[in-house]
């Protein structure tokens, strides 16, 4: 019991730093960031990349793992139904990650800043449409460890 909640615990607050770091780069960090010319834009983006490429993991993969075991320690009613739901968010996360922000931010990671490609805004903007469910996955897991960590 004390270990179920321990990992409980675990997976909701992992989930939590996962959503505000999300919610932050999504509504406090881009549209400040689009207002900047071209190289400092740039520069900033590719200086951001290189941070966040370590920290987000380190953030991502322990949610994952404890939100997994926190769902396995239950199997029935509405708690079992959280969880997944906060499993959901992660794998919507996930999905949107992996094949899409991730790889946009290995490209932009390799662009001169002084000299972009021609397309780079094109990037960038389909960078923002992956972008845009991830804060939404992180705080709908988050949520829902939180509301089965109240029941």
């Amino acid at each position: 019991m004390v270990l179920s909640a321990l990992v409980d615990i675990a997976s909701t607050f992992l989930a939590g730093l996962l959503a505000g770091e999300e919610f932050t780069i999504f509504y406090g960090v881009r549209t400040p960031l689009a207002s900047l010319d071209a190289i400092p834009q740039l520069k900033l983006r590719q200086a951001l990349i290189h941070r966040l490429k370590i920290m987000v993991p380190a953030i991502f993969v322990p949610t994952l793992i404890f939100g997994v075991l926190s769902t396995l320690a239950v199997t029935t009613g509405l708690v079992f139904a959280l969880h997944c739901a906060g499993l959901l968010g992660l794998f919507a996360w996930a999905i949107v990650t992996l094949p899409g922000t991730a790889r946009i931010n290995s490209t932009i990671a390799e662009w001169d800043p002084n000299a972009p490609p021609g397309n780079w805004k094109e990037s960038v903007k389909a960078w923002e449409r992956f972008a845009s469910v991830r804060p939404w996955g992180a705080i709908i897991a988050f949520v829902m460890f939180l509301i089965a960590v109240a029941i």
